[in-house]
């Protein structure tokens, strides 16, 4: 892809556990994991189980990887497809993975180690060929990749801090923001700016406004949230995003049919989709 063309893969759309089977087939099971390909730049959004299959997919292009790696945070749902990903096995690829949540307290580097050593998994990530670049930052740094292309980062509001981002290439933006919570009445300003005119806002989306008051604290917003944020924004479309694992393809299908009448264009993200602008 060059120019400054913009789009996004969804591989992972499900948030906490893993849930497949014949109820989340339509939608898909696997946890968080998106691919941005902007200009000519590969980006990669969370590590969760979704990142399997897309390791796949990237395989049979044959070609070396040059990717630029984020995380929103290292919870586990978001990081544990990390040793199954083939591309990490592969000499000629290049990674550089980045973190806004952890300094100065800890790092990238420490956090993915410590998962992959006994007793929570049989190899170290020493295992991996690939090049491996580890950066942290604070959330609220912008980054600049080349040809165009910009990463703008946030904080957000979630157990243990995460981080928002906005891909910005030739006057177009997609921006990711999960997980995060909200505060009933009182829209996240650092949100707002964030997310302001994007093409496309994929939000943390895991509970119904009805559902919220029993998990206040537990770190996720809604999908009745979204739609007010991405409206006070002027953001051009809401994407539903870190599905419940309880929230089956029927669930899911009437939240679809509710967000489309309450503000059109809104949709569900599926694993597989792909959106380009």
């Amino acid at each position: 892809m060059t120019g400054d063309r913009l789009s996004v893969t969804f591989w992972g759309v499900r948030g906490s556990i893993a849930c497949p089977g014949p109820a989340t087939a339509v939608y898909g099971g696997n946890t968080a994991c998106l691919e941005i390909r902007a200009a000519d730049k590969l980006l990669i959004f969370d590590a969760g189980t979704g990142l399997k299959p897309f390791g796949g997919a990237l395989g049979k292009e044959g070609a070396p990887l040059d990717v630029d790696w984020f995380f929103t945070h290292t919870h586990f749902d978001h990081i544990q497809g990390i040793p199954f990903f083939s591309p990490l096995y592969d000499k000629r690829n290049r990674f550089r993975l980045r973190a806004g949540h952890l300094a100065p307290e800890m790092n990238l580097k420490q956090v993915l180690s410590e998962m992959m050593s006994a007793p929570l998994f049989p190899i170290p990530i020493g295992i991996f060929a690939a090049k491996l670049e580890f950066h942290d930052f604070r959330a609220g740094a912008t980054h600049v990749l080349g040809n165009g292309v910009s990463v703008r980062t946030a904080p957000l509001n979630h157990p243990n801090r995460a981080t928002g981002y906005r891909v910005e290439v030739g006057g177009k933006s997609v921006c990711y923001v999960t997980d995060t919570e909200h505060v009933p009445g009182r829209p996240d300003a650092q949100v707002l700016d964030l997310i302001a005119g994007a093409d496309l806002v994929i939000y943390d989306c895991t509970y119904t406004d009805a559902e919220y008051p029993a998990h206040v604290g537990w770190g996720h917003s809604t999908w009745q949230e979204g739609v007010r944020l991405v409206e006070k924004a002027g953001a051009k479309r809401l994407a539903i995003f870190h599905h419940d694992p309880d929230h089956d393809d029927a669930f899911m299908d009437a939240i679809a049919v509710e967000a489309e009448r309450l503000r059109p264009g809104t949709l569900v993200a599926k694993e597989g989709m792909t959106l380009a602008f």
